[in-house]
């Protein structure tokens, strides 16, 4: 399943939503900064693109396989394994932690070895990008209370998938364990109009929505994620649009972010959370 998603955040609970927000997006903003953050990626290369190993400014042959990626490099090629000079063969996994803590380095930059639905992919980060240098903050909506709401999260029988177009331009299958309802423009979480969004459910029990509304394409980016925390027992959980994401490919044009789903276009304008990218 191919899910672009951004690093978790903690939902802070304080009695001041404001100042809890402030930090909150300040915290966001420094992460999406970070040397190799969404910013940094420069490429998204599949292996099956490059059946003969090679990949343009990449050192090194890399060799898809049913359960591996195999890199044949000698010690003129300037990679690093585990912080260590290549000289040889090595078989790497997917790596499964931050960029910054990938297995191979080539100088500053990081080649993250990446699997979805069964293919192969390396991923370039460099600290050095031009999205990163050009990069001057997140245009967001200061915290308003009114779009902080009370959710029922109601979890299908089974989950399911559906096909959805992708950032890429390619469709790929987005697992959904469940609907997210709720209701806007009312006073505190009675009245006003009811909407639901698909969700899938993380491992952790959170939730993650992909959605669009009225403003996007507009005032706001064209979509944009929201991860309400994981539900209690009778499914209750808040659902808080001045903490909605943009997505990675926001930030830069490798990343394959899922579209939302059937359903999860909101006819209501969502005038709240991130919105954009600054002088961009």
């Amino acid at each position: 399943m191919s899910t672009e998603r951004p690093d978790h955040t903690e939902h802070a609970s304080g009695p001041d939503p404001v100042r809890d927000w402030e930090r909150w997006h300040a915290q966001r903003t420094e992460t999406v900064a970070a040397p190799y953050g969404p910013l940094s990626l420069t490429g998204t290369h599949w292996l099956a693109d490059h059946p003969d190993g090679s990949i343009l400014d990449i050192p090194g042959r890399w060799t898809e396989t049913p359960d591996a990626v195999v890199l044949t490099a000698r010690a003129e090629d300037g990679l690093t394994v585990d912080g260590q000079p290549l000289d040889g063969e090595v078989r790497l996994t997917a790596d499964s932690g931050p960029a910054a803590e990938a297995r191979v380095a080539h100088g500053e930059r990081r080649l993250v070895v990446i699997r979805r639905e069964g293919l192969w992919a390396v991923r370039d980060f460099d600290p050095g990008a031009a999205t990163r240098r050009a990069f001057k903050g997140i245009d967001a909506t200061p915290y308003d209370a009114r779009w902080a709401v009370p959710g029922r999260f109601t979890p299908y029988a089974e989950d399911r998938t559906v096909t959805v177009g992708n950032a890429d331009g390619k469709e790929r299958g987005l697992g959904l364990g469940g609907e997210l309802s709720f209701r806007l423009g009312g006073h505190g979480g009675s009245g006003g109009t009811e909407h639901t969004l698909q969700v899938s459910v993380e491992a952790n029990g959170s939730l993650w929505a992909v959605f669009a509304d009225a403003t996007g394409g507009v005032s706001s980016y064209r979509f944009r994620f929201l991860r309400p925390a994981a539900p209690d027992a009778e499914g209750h959980t808040t659902v808080d649009f001045n903490r909605a994401l943009l997505p990675p490919c926001a930030f830069a044009d490798h990343f394959i972010c899922p579209f939302p789903p059937p359903g999860n276009t909101l006819t209501t304008e969502i005038a709240a959370g991130e919105r954009n990218l600054l002088d961009r």
